[in-house]
């Protein structure tokens, strides 16, 4: 009976993990840049109850195991592109394609985002909407005063003051991994380099496995409303019929004990 109880219960556990995930994903549905997160499960150990038996005997038969339930074994994020959008500001920039913006991060470490919905500080600094610089203007442009900029596709930035005068221009870089999915997910759009992701590589947009740039558009979020709310359906009845075998396992154990009275 207990193991009928324990492999149930983390049935439960981890459709509720599954449920969490997938309801993250639903609430980010409108997050600029974000990417949607699944879940991945495992089986524990198994007893055996009967082992193989000698297969050079007549009539040997199969091992008889019984499992003891489900783990959640690690949540993936895919990175799938975001359908852009058009918002006209000049200071929105999507990648169409791999790669990502870098960003310095008041710890010393450095972020990497796929949203482009930057802005200007006092200093004349591209920074996030929380204040964070971002790695986009080469350093010797990061003093002049600008009114106007435009971002090619190929990365190329030229900077104009307020009479339409070119008064500089430089080339933006974005960063790829190895491997994309080893990124952890520091939130506020921002992704952190790890072991599982190998070390940065920098480019050119319009290289060879880099993305291009597309200014005045911002690349929305890739859950599907649609496919969540149908693994939404499914988690939820795979709780309930999981909580149902509890339920059962509880009640045969209440006849067992009946037995005896």
């Amino acid at each position: 009976m207990i193991t009928k109880l324990w492999s149930s219960a983390s049935g439960m556990l981890a459709q509720s993990f599954r449920i969490d995930t997938i309801a993250n994903n639903i609430a980010n549905v409108n997050t600029t840049g974000y990417k949607k997160v699944d879940v991945q499960f495992q089986d524990l150990l198994y007893n055996s109850i009967k082992t193989t038996g000698n297969p050079v005997e007549l009539g040997a038969e199969n091992a008889m195991q019984v499992g003891q339930g489900v783990k959640p074994a690690g949540s993936k994020a895919y990175f799938l592109q975001g359908v852009p959008r058009e918002t006209g500001r000049e200071l929105d920039l999507a990648i169409q394609g791999d790669g990502f913006f870098r960003v310095f991060h008041p710890d010393g470490q450095h972020r990497y985002t796929r949203a482009g919905n930057f802005n200007l500080d006092a200093d004349g600094h591209v920074v996030t909407d929380d204040g964070y610089r971002v790695d986009l203007l080469p350093q010797e442009l990061l003093q002049i005063k600008f009114t106007s900029i435009i971002v090619d596709r190929d990365g190329m930035v030229r900077l104009f003051n307020e009479t339409g005068e070119l008064m500089e221009e430089g080339a933006v870089e974005i960063f790829k991994f190895q491997n994309v999915e080893g990124l952890e997910a520091k939130g506020r759009n921002l992704w952190l380099s790890t072991e599982n992701s190998g070390q940065p590589i920098a480019g050119r947009p319009g290289d060879a496995g880099f993305g291009t740039i597309s200014q005045k558009f911002l690349e929305q979020s890739n859950v599907n409303m649609t496919e969540e709310m149908t693994r939404l359906i499914m988690a939820q009845r795979s709780f309930e019929v999981s909580s149902r075998a509890v339920r059962t396992a509880d009640e045969m154990w209440a006849l067992a004990n009946q037995i005896r009275k």
